[in-house]
């Protein structure tokens, strides 16, 4: 039984091992189709921080509505409560999905960058002239420092969300079985707290997007 246990676990790496050889025979096989047609790394990943740079303003713009849901339901005096509870639940499930889209973004920029970046430091070895070298190292470096900037700054703001997300889904939570005038009464020291964090995410999501578009153009123009 020890034996066969075994033999399955080897079974199990060796078609880890395969898939791993697979997608990056995958990634390798997609660079060189896009690369013949003109499109090379440092294209995918301006297009790449491009779309994460969106899915920033669109999560944040979500967030911003899902609170303002929230704030609205609050203060709301009479009237049918149901509608706008639904409204709130609905406004928070599309923060999520954007949440989710934007990670998803995130992880693309990570994969490419790596791939760039790698490649570019591969390809100083091949240079026969000193001068030529040393200057694109130059600007591999400032690059590669730029980049860890806006990745940060993005991270920054990235991580500004989950807080955020939890408060709404707190919120959105104890109301479904209690929606009635008591219940949101207790919710309005909530509502400032998020008021608060969403000015802070507000806040870094515009520096991270500030810092995508000075890469961009960076990496447009070298």
């Amino acid at each position: 039984m020890t034996q066969a246990f075994e033999n399955l676990r080897i079974v199990r790496a060796g078609l880890f091992c395969c898939m791993l050889l697979a997608l990056t025979g995958c990634a390798s096989a997609k660079y060189s189709a896009l690369e013949k047609v003109g499109i090379h790394k440092r294209d995918i990943l301006v297009d790449r921080v491009e779309d994460a740079r969106d899915s920033q303003t669109e999560t944040r713009e979500q967030l911003v509505s899902a609170y303002e849901e929230l704030s609205a339901l609050i203060d709301y005096d009479g009237g049918e409560l149901e509608e706008k509870y639904r409204r709130l639940s609905k406004q928070v499930e599309r923060a999520r999905d954007r949440t989710e889209e934007l990670d998803d973004h995130l992880a693309d920029i990570d994969r490419v960058s790596e791939d760039l970046f790698n490649e570019w430091q591969a390809e100083l070895d091949l240079y026969n002239s000193a001068a030529l070298r040393a200057d694109q190292e130059k600007k591999l470096t400032q690059a590669l420092r730029q980049f860890a900037t806006m990745r940060e700054r993005m991270q920054t703001a990235r991580d500004r969300v989950d807080p955020v997300m939890a408060v709404l889904a707190d919120n959105v939570l104890y109301l479904k079985h209690s929606l009635n005038a008591q219940a949101l009464a207790a919710l309005r020291g909530q509502a400032t707290l998020l008021e608060g964090q969403v000015e802070v995410l507000i806040r870094d999501m515009q520096v991270a997007i500030e810092e995508a578009d000075a890469f961009i153009r960076r990496m447009r123009g070298s």
